[in-house]
């Protein structure tokens, strides 16, 4: 019986050494054939085109600027206007956002776009390529941290062209010679590892969800060199990243992105959080991925199955994004489902920016009225975290989607705080003979203004007067 024992374990190894070698044989072959020919720094989206046909037309759909949805899409317009957000102008006054704000394109519009914003001034910086361009990892590699700080016009713009560069594409997110996903933003790997997370040791679900995470997500500009820096040190959650700015931003020397022009109050201006929100939400605690439902699989001319590079609201492509794991739902039934969560989420958003307006006109009148630097600068504590709370909702792609709960709860946090400094300046108007009805009405007046402006870089204009004076401080 022995002997039989022994005989076998000696055959199930001899087996085990024949597939081991096998499949060391298949895995080097395979990797030979992977190998593209391309250079190891090729940065041109065209490059890829005769390697990887079908996934370049895919890509290239992203010219389409037709394809929105409700409340997200590519389609080239403001979102100052009257039918989407039309307060922004008062909201962010004081900084380019002000001035010009337009709904997000497709990535195939990347360097178009951030040379035609208005943002863009002889003042920006490198980092504002960061996420534009594929030269921007080259251009880090070869500059080092002067990179960031660099002007824009007179030094990094020019110098991505003369790389000809592309427009944020494949070596983005792979590896040109072998297509492997890799991760070329160090913000991000230095955003993960504040959370003690090694991405080496990332699966390649995990890079599903990485690749896009190294742009779409919040971020400020550090203030000892002005490199894209990620507010993740104690977690994704808005007031995990708000305590990071009240903490440790301020420690090394970041205090805010701009001084609001109505209030006077420091504002930290949110980018766009769609990993945070996702990660934190119902399908990102499922293990569901970004790519799952913005890259779904599809068959090409009914044969050859890739990853859809034409990047879109998957309500755009409910059978391939949502009918793979929701096979007993009625897709009719799941859209309805998603614009209820969207509807409830907009209309609690747009309430939550109209009491965060409020609070800002209060502080003025609070400041023009000689109150106390005390009870000012309380309330504009408030004010500063009632418009991060819902500001970081509103720059989130998802419209609530990605995680409605949590977008539900940081606008109530954004309301009560928004509340707590009109509370705080009603109390002392009140003692300096204020009229608030008065003062309500000029608000609204104020607001009537902007919302009837036509020209939306005039806009911002309209957001100041006589009653309610510019806060800004005298330049240094």
């Amino acid at each position: 019986m022995a002997r039989t024992y022994r005989w076998l374990l000696l055959s199930l190894a001899a087996v085990i050494l024949i597939i081991t070698g096998c499949s060391s044989s298949d895995a080097t072959t395979a990797a030979e054939d992977a190998k593209t020919g391309l250079s190891k720094d090729e940065i041109s989206n065209e490059a890829f085109k005769d390697l990887f046909p079908l996934q370049y037309d895919s890509y290239q759909k992203n010219a389409d600027d037709t394809k929105d949805t409700k409340y997200s899409g590519s389609v080239k317009r403001s979102k100052f206007d009257p039918d989407k957000e039309p307060y922004l102008p008062i909201l962010f006054n004081g900084y380019g956002f002000a001035t010009d704000y337009n709904e997000d394109r497709g990535h195939i519009y990347a360097n178009e776009d951030v040379r035609a914003t208005a943002r863009i001034t002889d003042k920006s910086i490198g980092s504002c390529l960061t996420c534009k361009s594929t030269a921007v990892p080259l251009m880090i590699e070869e500059m080092g941290d002067d990179y960031w700080g660099s002007n824009f016009n007179d030094v990094i713009w020019p110098k991505a062209e003369s790389m000809g560069h592309s427009p944020i594409g494949c070596s983005d997110c792979h590896d040109p010679e072998t297509m492997d996903l890799r991760i070329t933003r160090p913000s991000f790997i230095k955003g993960m590892e504040a959370q003690g997370i090694d991405i080496s040791n990332a699966t390649k679900n995990d890079m599903r969800n990485y690749v896009c995470a190294q742009c779409h997500v919040e971020y400020h500009f550090a203030a000892e060199n002005s490199e894209v820096t990620f507010p993740w040190n104690n977690g994704f959650k808005p007031e995990e990243m708000y305590q990071y700015y009240e903490t440790t931003a301020k420690e090394n020397g970041f205090n805010q992105d701009f001084i609001h022009n109505v209030s006077g109050t420091p504002i930290v201006k949110a980018q766009h959080p769609d990993f945070e929100t996702h990660i934190e939400g119902p399908h990102g605690k499922a293990g569901v991925t970004c790519s799952d439902c913005h890259m779904p699989y599809e068959r090409v001319d009914g044969k050859k199955k890739i990853s859809s590079h034409w990047w879109q609201s998957p309500l755009k492509t409910m059978d391939k994004s949502c009918a793979t794991c929701h096979s007993d739902r009625d897709l009719e039934d799941l859209e309805k489902r998603v614009g209820e969560i969207q509807d409830t989420h907009m209309a609690a958003l747009h309430k939550a920016e109209d009491i965060s307006i409020s609070s800002h006109y209060y502080v003025n009148k609070m400041i023009t009225s000689g109150v106390s630097e005390e009870k000012i600068k309380q309330a504009q504590e408030h004010v500063r975290k009632g418009q991060w709370f819902w500001d970081i909702i509103a720059a989130e792609s998802g419209a609530g989607f990605h995680n409605p709960q949590g977008a539900m709860d940081s606008l109530r946090v954004s309301s009560e705080e928004s509340n707590k400094a009109i509370q705080i300046a009603t109390e002392e108007l009140v003692k300096k003979g204020v009229n608030i009805e008065e003062l309500k009405e000029e608000i609204e007046k104020v607001k009537k203004a902007v919302s009837e402006e036509k020209d939306n870089a005039k806009k911002k204009v309209h957001a100041t007067n006589s009653y309610f004076p510019a806060q800004q401080p005298p330049p240094k």
